[in-house]
């Protein structure tokens, strides 16, 4: 039976869904957030960059020749360095790890075998680590984890980190309507920027931090030189970034346990 022309988990019959899957069908995750980015940026930007991009890497991995399938994203993740601010909706570590077990099992009692979480929020990098290797040894499943990744514009000195330039661009791209210009202030953490060692991903020491340490607002960037042109670059560098991953992962040697 040939698959459907859709791609989205979510619209299929589940017969039709089961006869269109094979051990060799590559499930892509969106995992996101909502959580606070500031005054400028929507509550979802980490869904929204998740989401979008995610279907733009399966359609165009698709076209490719590949056989991968969007699932239905996780939106409310691991958020808690938001936790201070109204309308940031979070899950505990606990949880969270419980959440990717419990998706991990259901699609273990399908015929695919190889998961790609493509992930939109920094906070849940961590505990997908973790569940690669988790899924893994209960489920036997073949677990990948790629996401959205932006350079730190100019002024924002290694610090893009939250609701700066990339971000914004991207949603200036993406959904430019949820978007408020007026609203863009340059939020860089300037007093830790001299810091050799200590400091954010990419520093060899890491420190525990909640996202108003830096500032009221919450924002951990500079906004005020993003552009939709920007945006739409970034989304292109992403997508064939994804289908790449995806082309690897096709011909990845190892293949799924038995357990």
């Amino acid at each position: 039976m040939s698959a459907p022309a859709s791609r989205r988990w979510a619209d299929q019959p589940g017969p039709a869904l089961a006869s269109a899957l094979t051990e060799a069908s590559i499930l892509v995750v969106p995992v996101g957030a909502v959580e606070h980015h500031g005054p400028h940026l929507p509550l979802g930007t980490d869904l929204v960059m998740a989401q979008e991009i995610s279907a733009r890497i399966v359609e165009a991995a698709v076209a490719a020749g590949h056989d991968a399938w969007l699932l239905p994203a996780l939106g409310v993740t691991k958020s808690d360095e938001h936790a201070w601010a109204p309308g940031t909706l979070w899950l505990s570590a606990d949880t969270f790890a419980r959440v990717l077990a419990d998706l991990g099992r259901s699609i273990a009692a399908t015929p695919a075998r190889t998961v790609l979480f493509y992930n939109g929020h920094g906070g849940n990098i961590a505990p997908l680590t973790v569940a690669l290797r988790e899924l893994r040894r209960r489920f036997g499943l073949r677990t990948f984890l790629d996401g959205v990744q932006v350079p730190p514009g100019a002024t924002e000195r290694g610090f893009g980190i939250h609701g700066g330039q990339g971000e914004t661009s991207l949603l200036l791209h993406l959904r430019p309507e949820l978007v408020d210009e007026a609203a863009f202030t340059r939020a860089v953490p300037d007093a830790i920027a001299e810091f050799a060692r200590i400091g954010f991903a990419g520093r060899p020491v890491q420190f525990g931090w909640c996202s108003d340490d830096f500032g009221a607002g919450g924002v951990i960037g500079d906004p005020t030189a993003a552009t939709a042109a920007e945006g739409a670059a970034l989304a292109a560098q992403l997508v064939a970034d994804g289908v790449a991953t995806i082309e690897e992962i096709a011909r990845w040697p190892l293949g799924a346990r038995h357990v």
